[in-house]
């Protein structure tokens, strides 16, 4: 890394810059680098959500409330810096709440798959959550691409 005059770092490797710093409409660019950030979120998700029921016991449907709204917060932020990166034209409140929407929905198919997958069918409930992440990562790429082309007009 370089220390440029203004005192920022600037990264030595453009390939990497393209990858994951560059704004970028790019749903190719923008997938993988939300497969980096859905990854982090995902190990908040399901590392919460072990701590409090195998740790503190807490019935595994309320960790997982839990621990999803921790994953979706950070999912939130690192998306916002990372991902789609490009300003809206809505107030960062009404976007958040948008974003908590589909995060809701999100938590929604994910509580309902976790909750089948090991109370009727009976797989481990930490593989149960891995199997429903996997799906509501594919939900929530979609749907907040989708709503950062609408806001943002872009393609």
């Amino acid at each position: 890394m370089l220390k440029l005059p203004t005192g920022e770092l600037q990264n030595k490797n453009p390939m990497m810059d393209k990858w994951f710093f560059e704004k970028t409409n790019n749903t190719k660019i923008q997938f993988v680098r939300y497969i980096f950030v859905g990854g982090i979120a995902a190990v908040v998700n399901i590392g919460l959500l072990f701590v409090l029921t195998s740790i503190f016991d807490i019935y595994y449907i309320i960790s997982n409330v839990v621990a999803f709204i921790a994953g979706l917060t950070v999912n939130y932020f690192l998306t916002k810096k990372l991902v789609f990166t490009s300003k809206t034209r809505i107030n960062s409140k009404l976007e958040y709440c948008i974003y908590g929407i589909i995060g809701i929905a999100g938590l929604i198919i994910d509580t309902t798959i976790l909750w089948f997958l090991t109370s009727k069918i009976g797989i481990f409930y930490l593989l149960s959550k891995v199997i429903s992440t996997l799906i509501v990562f594919a939900w929530n790429f979609s749907a907040r691409k989708l709503l950062y082309m609408k806001v943002d007009g872009a393609n």
